[in-house]
């Protein structure tokens, strides 16, 4: 039996990805120049794939933002309001339905009340969901989409140290969470990790910093094979196991781990595995280590019919995230027919 609704992978094509735009009221005050000029060649990556931009920004930023993107950029500027840019986690998810491409929502509450993300988890009701065809489904449990991973055969991913924090849903069980992912996002078959996990991460784990997957059965794992030394050698190499036994028939391609610290001496979560995937471009990040050419050669492996775009990522980081956290893609059909037609006509504003 079909479900009646089923989340789309990643590689879906796309009409659009959304973004939240840095400005000095959020945690990128300190950085804001340099992480700026990240979203601006993201931005331009993604057009370069024949994908336009929502970006995202406060009313009193429009008149700033607009001097900074090319007149050309496919940007539609979208006035609202938010706590701050981590749009994977609070963008809506978009499922295959029966009346078309369906808009859906989860609540967001800063992952476990870490963070105040009460503007954030209004942001699909108050102006995305205005934008869409179908209108919004809100589902009744506290989830972020960096926490889920998908294939095109519905099988999802995610962690067990993120979905048990009990500061999201209490004591909901793994087998309660595994039925409503199946109910709400048509997913066939649910892998919940036990182990991987980065220092610093405010995420508790998010699987998009450690497994993702890629067509023709692969999966793309963040391990830490280059450094045998490392305190997340053995979490992560136990990840690792866990893949290969959940998904047998699967080719695994590991990442090497970098080394990165802030000014204050805290390790950061860099991930190589935070990628996006957009229309045949894969936008990868790096983070000016002497890790990133190996890294980015696995990735051409991984994904040998893409274009492999690597992002200096390493403003990004310092905030505990990276590219895949910044950002949500929009499959093509969901958006309404004019902001479509709007969103390629150059830079504009809703």
């Amino acid at each position: 039996m079909t479900p009646s609704m089923q989340l789309l992978p990643e590689w879906a094509k796309q009409e659009a990805v959304i973004f939240a735009w840095p400005d000095l009221d959020t945690d990128w005050y300190r950085w804001l120049d340099d992480v700026r000029q990240v979203y601006l060649d993201i931005i331009q990556a993604l057009n370069a794939a024949n994908t336009p931009v929502l970006l995202l920004v406060k009313a009193k930023e429009v008149a700033h933002c607009k001097t900074m993107l090319p007149a050309d950029a496919k940007v539609l500027l979208v006035p609202t309001q938010y706590n701050d840019t981590w749009v994977r986690d609070y963008g809506f998810l978009t499922c295959r339905s029966e009346q078309g491409l369906q808009p859906i929502e989860f609540t967001f509450n800063g992952w476990g009340e870490k963070f105040d993300a009460r503007k954030d988890n209004e942001v699909n009701r108050t102006t995305l969901a205005k934008l869409c065809q179908l209108p919004l489904i809100s589902i009744d449990l506290v989830a972020e989409g960096g926490a889920l991973e998908i294939d095109e055969s519905g099988h999802l991913l995610s962690t067990q140290f993120c979905l048990s924090n009990p500061k999201r849903n209490g004591d909901l069980s793994f087998e309660r969470y595994t039925e409503i992912f199946k109910k709400a996002l048509g997913a066939s078959k649910v892998s919940i990790f036990e182990h991987g996990h980065l220092e610093g991460d405010d995420t508790d784990g998010h699987i998009d910093t450690l497994v993702r997957f890629t067509l023709g059965q692969g999966i793309v794992v963040q391990s830490a094979f280059n450094r045998p030394n490392d305190a997340h050698f053995v979490g992560l190499a136990a990840l690792v196991a866990e893949c290969k036994a959940a998904l047998p028939g699967h080719q695994v391609f590991e990442l090497p781990l970098p080394e990165i610290y802030n000014a204050e001496g805290d390790r950061l979560p860099a991930s190589y595995a935070n990628y996006l995937i957009s229309n045949q471009h894969v936008l990868c990040p790096i983070y000016q280590q002497p890790e990133d050419e190996l890294a980015m050669a696995i990735m051409q492996q991984a994904y040998p019919d893409f274009k492999i775009v690597a992002i200096n990522c390493l403003p990004l980081v310092q905030q505990f995230g990276s590219l895949h956290c910044i950002s949500m893609q929009v499959p093509e059909n969901t958006l309404k027919a004019d902001i479509v037609h709007r969103l390629n006509e150059g830079v504009s504003q809703l």
